[in-house]
C-alpha cells in the first residue's frame, strides 16, 4: 500500500520555546486510511498538523530536525502553495482562513486559485456546500454567519479543493451534534469514493470510533499510543491520563469492571451493548426483584431507596427560587440584520435570579443572538429585554456590563493584555476602580479560580483551557449576578473540560445565574437544570434536561440528540422508572453490592 504520510524522527521547537513541542515523531499514513490523533491541550497536535502543510517551518520558525514527506513530496524542499494541491488543512479556528465576503466567495477561493475553469468552481462550490449542509447559503455574508456556520464554511472551502489528503484540526468543535455526525459521515464517505487519506485532530471519541481505521494518541509532544481504537476506548486509565474523554457507556462498563464483575473486553462502546451487559448483571449483582416502581416492575433498589436517591439528585440540581427576581425578562423580542434577514421571532422567556440554564440547538438557531441581547451588545428590532429590572434599550451598555459577565465562544477575542494580573485589572479600570479595591478583586478572583500562579504569565503562553478561564476570571472580577458563556469547552480537552465546569458550578452555587450555550449535549444533561431549545429563532422546547432529552422528536427536528446516558436510561425505562441518569456513577447506584447471587 502506497504511503501517503512519513515522518521519521521529527522534532519541533517553537521560537523561544525551551522545550520541544514534538519529540522525535516516527509516523507513516497509508492511502486510503482514516486515522484520528488524540490528546491533551498542548500534546502537539496542531504542531504536527502545521508540519505536514509546509507551514513549519516554511512561515513559522524554530528548530525542526528530521523528515515529513507528504505525497512523496519532501516538505522542506516544496513550497506551501505546492503542497495544498495535494493536502488540504481544515483550521481549528474557521476565522484564519475566511477570507471571502461572501460564502460563494470564500468556497471558491482555493479553486480559483488552482485555475479550475469556471463551470467547474461552480459545481464545486454546490457540492461542497451541500456536503457540510449550506446548501442556499451562497451569498450568505461571512461576517454574518454563526460560529458552527463558519466551521461549515471552512471545511466547505477545503473540500472544494478536492486534495488527496485531508487534515482537519477540531473541524467538528462548534458544530451541533447531528452537524457533527454528518461531517463524521461526510468524511468516511469521501474516503470510501474517492480513497481519501484522513487525519482527524479531536478531543471527542464519541462519533469517531466506528469510523477510524486506527488512533495515534500524543501526549507531550511524543506519540505515546497507536492502535485500534475499541482498545484504547476500554483503557479509562489511559484516557484520563491523557486527557481524552471516555465514551460514557465505557465509564459505566469500568463501573463494574473495577467490581470484578466483568473483563475489560466487556467494556461496552455503544449504548445496545451497555443496555445488555446492564441487563444481564441486574439478575447476578442487583437489589431483589419485584418491588414496584410506579406500576413498573424495578430489578434494582427498593422504591424508597430510588425516590430518595431522585430527590437528593434535584436537591442537588434545583436553584434556590424563595425570592423569585426575575433576571431576564422578554417580550415579543424580534431582531434581523443589516441585511434584512430574521434572526430571532417573538421570543418570549423569563430566567430566574439563580437559574443554571443551557441554551441548545442548531447552528445558527439563534443562540448568541438572544444571548447579545442580555448585555445590550444587540438592540431588539421589536419588542423588549429588561435584566435585573433594566430595560436594555435605555441603559448604557457599559452600565449593564456591571451586573451581565459575557464570556465569548473564543476567549482570544477577548485576551489583549500582557499578563494575566493586567488582563483582570482591565475591566475593573474601566468600571472605575482603583487601588486597594482594585488589587484586593484582582487577588480573591486569581484564588478563586486557580489562576495565581500565573499572575505575572502572558496569557498567550498558556494553553486553551488556562485562556478560557482567564477570560472567565476577567469577567468575575466585576461580580456580574448574570453570567453568559458561549460554548465554554470547546476546544477543550477533557481536564479542560472537567476544570471549566468546576468553575462554573462553583459560581452557580455561590448564587450566579448561569447561561450557558453549548453543543455539549452530555455537559448540558449533566449540570443545567433548565434547559432551551431553539430553531429558526424561536424557542421550540423549555423544561429540565430529562423532558428535553425524552423528546426525541423535537430533538431530531431541531437536529440535536440525547447524550448516551440519557439515551441508555430510556432504553431501560422498564427497569428504572421515572428516573434519568446523566452520570456514570449513577447506573452502579441500580446494584447494592457485588455479592453474586444464584443457587
Amino acid at each position: 500500500m502506497k504511503i501517503l504520510i512519513e515522518l521519521e524522527d521529527l522534532s519541533y521547537t517553537y521560537p523561544n520555546a525551551s522545550e520541544p513541542s514534538l519529540k522525535n515523531i516516527n509516523l507513516s499514513l497509508e492511502k486510503g486510511k482514516f486515522v484520528a490523533l488524540l490528546g491533551s491541550t498542548g500534546a502537539g497536535k496542531t504542531t504536527l498538523s502545521l508540519c505536514l502543510t509546509g507551514l513549519i517551518p516554511q512561515l513559522l520558525e524554530g528548530k525542526l530536525s528530521g523528515r515529513v514527506r507528504v505525497a512523496g513530496k519532501d516538505v522542506g524542499k516544496n513550497a506551501v502553495q505546492t503542497l495544498a494541491k495535494v493536502l488540504g488543512l481544515v483550521l481549528q479556528d474557521p476565522e484564519t482562513q475566511i477570507i471571502g465576503r461572501s460564502v460563494e466567495e470564500d468556497t471558491a477561493f482555493g479553486p480559483r486559485n488552482f485555475l479550475v475553469p469556471a463551470k467547474e468552481i461552480e459545481q464545486r462550490i454546490d457540492q461542497s456546500l451541500a456536503t457540510v449542509r449550506l446548501t442556499g447559503y451562497n451569498q450568505r455574508l461571512t461576517e454574518e454567519l454563526s460560529g458552527g456556520e463558519k466551521q461549515r464554511l471552512a471545511i466547505a472551502g477545503v473540500l472544494a479543493m478536492e486534495p488527496e489528503i485531508l487534515v482537519l484540526d477540531e473541524p467538528t468543535s462548534e458544530l451541533d451534534p447531528l452537524g457533527r455526525s454528518e461531517i463524521y459521515d461526510t468524511l468516511t464517505d469521501l474516503r470510501r469514493k474517492k480513497n481519501l487519506t484522513i487525519l482527524l485532530v479531536d478531543h471527542s471519541t464519541e462519533e469517531l470510533m466506528d469510523k477510524v481505521d486506527e488512533v495515534v494518541v500524543l501526549n507531550q509532544g511524543e506519540l505515546v499510543w497507536r492502535g485500534i481504537p475499541s482498545d484504547l476506548l476500554r483503557n479509562l486509565p489511559l484516557l484520563r491520563r491523557w486527557g481524552i474523554k471516555p465514551l460514557p457507556v465505557s465509564e459505566v462498563g469500568w463501573e463494574f469492571y473495577e467490581k470484578g464483575w466483568i473483563s475489560l473486553a466487556e467494556i461496552p462502546l455503544d449504548i445496545s451493548s451497555a443496555e445488555s451487559l446492564i441487563r444481564g448483571l441486574l439478575p447476578l449483582y442487583g437489589n431483589r426483584p419485584g418491588h414496584p416502581l410506579d406500576g413498573v416492575k424495578y430489578l434494582g433498589k427498593s422504591h424508597n431507596q430510588v425516590q430518595q436517591h431522585g430527590e437528593n439528585l434535584r436537591s442537588k440540581r434545583e436553584p434556590n427560587h424563595s425570592e423569585k427576581v426575575l433576571a431576564v425578562e422578554i417580550k415579543d423580542l424580534t431582531y434581523q440584520y443589516n441585511s434584512g434577514k430574521s434572526a430571532l421571532r417573538g421570543i418570549n422567556l423569563t430566567i430566574n435570579s439563580g437559574e443554571f440554564l443551557a441554551l441548545i440547538g442548531q447552528n445558527g438557531a439563534g443562540k448568541t443572538t438572544l444571548a447579545k441581547h442580555f448585555n445590550g451588545l444587540l438592540q431588539p428590532t421589536s419588542g423588549e429585554v429588561i435584566i435585573e429590572g433594566m430595560n436594555t434599550l435605555r441603559v448604557d451598555t457599559s452600565e449593564l456590563a456591571k451586573t451581565v459577565g459575557y464570556v465569548f465562544q473564543n476567549p482570544d477575542h477577548q485576551i489583549f493584555s500582557a499578563t494575566v494580573e493586567k488582563e483582570l485589572e482591565f475591566g475593573l479600570k474601566n468600571a472605575g476602580y482603583r487601588g486597594s479595591e482594585m488589587k484586593n478583586r484582582v487577588a480573591e478572583v486569581l484564588e478563586y479560580t486557580g489562576l495565581e500562579p500565573y499572575r505575572s504569565v502572558h496569557p498567550f503562553s498558556l494553553g486553551k483551557g488556562e485562556r478560557q478561564v482567564i477570560a472567565v476570571a476577567s469577567i468575575l472580577v466585576l461580580k456580574p449576578k448574570l453570567l453568559i458563556i458561549d460554548e465554554p469547552t470547546t476546544g477543550s480537552d477533557w481536564t479542560g473540560v472537567q476544570t471549566m465546569m468546576a468553575l462554573i458550578e462553583k459560581l452557580h452555587s455561590a448564587g450566579t445565574t448561569i447561561i450557558m450555550i453549548s453543543h455539549d449535549m452530555d455537559l448540558v444533561a449533566q449540570y443545567a437544570k433548565r434547559v432551551i431549545v431553539m430553531k429558526d429563532g424561536e424557542i421550540t422546547l423549555d423544561g429540565t434536561p430529562q423532558e428535553i432529552f425524552s423528546n426525541e422528536e423535537v430533538l431530531r427536528e431541531s437536529f440535536l440528540a440525547a447524550p448516551q446516558l440519557c439515551k441508555l436510561s430510556l432504553q431501560l425505562k422498564d427497569v428504572l422508572g421515572p428516573q434519568f441518569f446523566v452520570k456514570a456513577s449513577e447506573f452502579l447506584g441500580m446494584f447494592e453490592s457485588g455479592e453474586q447471587r444464584g443457587c
